[in-house]
């Protein structure tokens, strides 16, 4: 049996370890949308450290098997979600497949990239989801090419209640390794932010595109 907090708790502790996760709540980042946000994340950089590698790989491999059981392919979400997927696909002895963002506008033409069968049973392998959309788009792509999506498993998510609102719309389950609750509370209480910082970074996890203006408010 996964002991699920004690996995939470580890892999917050090594995205903070190695800077994957930055939290600056009073130097804000300003993500691609627009919105201000208190933290960073480039799951990325655990692929250069071997021992947490290895450690995702197989808390994401033991996670498919208790919660989704019996699967043909893993298929991976471009970009990030790609070697990530191939380290569970090896681990687990399953083919792998990955999907695009858009189809290829040269060549075959393909929007899957790898061998797979209509029918086969897939868990999709994301690196991180906040609202959720552009993981959904490759679950929709999998569907629509005959696949049965069991579901889908990343390192770490936002928490965002749009993420579980998609996710249940979409019909399709989704667990991560770590959350921001779990990540923030690891955070205080390790010293790497204060009790202050901490209030900030839960205003922020409760009204995100907003969070900004009671920054403002306070200067």
């Amino acid at each position: 049996m996964i002991n699920k907090s004690e996995i939470e708790q580890k892999v917050a502790e090594f995205l903070l370890q190695i800077k994957a996760i930055k939290l600056q709540p009073n130097n804000p980042f300003t993500w691609a949308s627009g919105w201000k946000s208190p933290i960073y994340c480039d799951n990325r950089i655990t692929l250069s450290h071997p021992a947490i590698r290895t450690y995702i790989r197989q808390k994401l491999s033991s996670l498919i098997q208790e919660e989704f059981g019996s699967v043909s392919v893993i298929a991976g979400v471009a970009t990030a979600g790609i070697p990530q997927g191939v380290l569970v696909a090896q681990e687990l002895g399953l083919p792998f497949i990955y999907v695009r963002a858009k189809a290829k506008e040269h060549g075959r033409g393909n929007l899957i990239e790898g061998e797979f069968s209509p029918g086969q049973r897939v868990v999709v392998v994301e690196d991180l989801i906040s609202t959720g959309n552009s993981s959904l788009q490759v679950v929709q792509a999998l569907r629509d090419a005959g696949c049965e999506v069991a579901g889908l498993v990343g390192i770490f998510n936002y928490g965002f209640d749009a993420a579980d609102e998609n996710f249940k719309k979409a019909k399709c389950r989704f667990i991560t390794l770590s959350n921001y609750n779990a990540l923030i509370n690891y955070a205080a209480e390790h010293s790497f932010v204060s009790a202050e910082d901490l209030k900030l970074l839960r205003k922020w996890r409760d009204d995100p595109q907003n969070w900004a203006n009671t920054l403002e408010s306070k200067t």
